[in-house]
């Protein structure tokens, strides 16, 4: 297995090389396009045939079961792994080949938020949102701290500069993870399970904040979960991968692929939709 996926990635090499250079949009309301992606975990490719574009100013989910690959899609959108096929373009550049430095600025244009929030333990919310600042702004650090305490402002959590990680509630994490993928104001946020573990008023506070975030900074949002809630509540389309298939089966608005969507897209939809 380990030797095919060495051999499409060769293949895929020479055909990213041949067309790396002067890659445009083909579509102006893309701003992340996705092209015949397989993603791996290991020696074994998850999903494959992956094309989506990801829109400007769209909440885009990602759903599917547990285990059909949608962290793992994530690290690849997000530059953490590198496919065993295809490309991920943003604004038309691949994110997955050329100079070090144009792929790291190119990387900044996106935030990120991991499930658990990844928050430094050591560091208060406040210095956990500047850090990214420090790494690659030269803003002095007055600024720094006036813009932590906005994103901190932004996300609910105003006043809460000096706390340390260990003080916060589930929900409070999640929100100050939020904060931190916004600290260099990116045009896109990548969200991984967001909502895990937390309880159902929370879940919705959250959903209700990304929504807000779009709506008043123009922000595109990809996220990834499984709750039915959070899809129906935030998606403007919904992406399902097939856990049997291991490609993507479905994409469109939530509600149209619950009324018209294949057969195991409106079983996954329908879990706890109300008759």
């Amino acid at each position: 297995m380990a030797g095919a996926i060495d051999e499409q990635r060769e293949r895929y090499d020479e055909a990213a090389r041949a067309a790396r250079d002067g890659t445009a949009s083909a579509d102006p309301a893309a701003l992340v396009e996705v092209r015949g992606l397989a993603v791996a975990a290991g020696n074994l490719i998850v999903q494959s045939g992956l094309t989506f574009d990801i829109r400007h100013g769209e909440v885009l989910v990602v759903m599917g079961p547990s285990g059909c690959g949608k962290s793992t899609l994530l690290r690849h959108l997000v530059g953490l792994e590198r496919p065993v096929a295809g490309q991920v373009l943003l604004a038309g550049h691949d994110l997955h080949h050329g100079d070090a430095d144009e792929l790291a600025a190119l990387r900044r244009r996106f935030g990120v938020m991991f499930q658990a929030g990844a928050l430094w333990s050591s560091m208060s919310l406040g210095e956990n949102v500047m850090f990214p600042m420090r790494l690659f702004t030269r803003l002095p650090a007055a600024e720094r701290r006036r813009r932590a305490r906005f994103k901190l402002a932004l996300v609910g959590l105003d006043g809460g500069f000096d706390l340390m990680p260990a003080q916060l509630s589930g929900g409070m994490r999640k929100r100050a993870g939020l904060a931190r993928a916004l600290a260099l104001d990116p045009e896109l946020l990548y969200l991984d399970e967001p909502g895990s573990g937390l309880d159902p008023l929370n879940a919705a506070r959250l959903d209700e904040l990304i929504l807000n975030l779009r709506h008043h900074l123009g922000t595109a949002v990809v996220l990834v979960t499984h709750e039915n809630a959070s899809i129906f509540a935030v998606a403007d389309r919904a992406l399902f991968l097939d856990p049997l298939a291991h490609t993507m089966t479905a994409l469109g608005p939530p509600r149209d692929l619950l009324a018209d969507g294949p057969a195991e897209v409106r079983a996954f939809l329908q879990r706890g939709v109300a008759a």
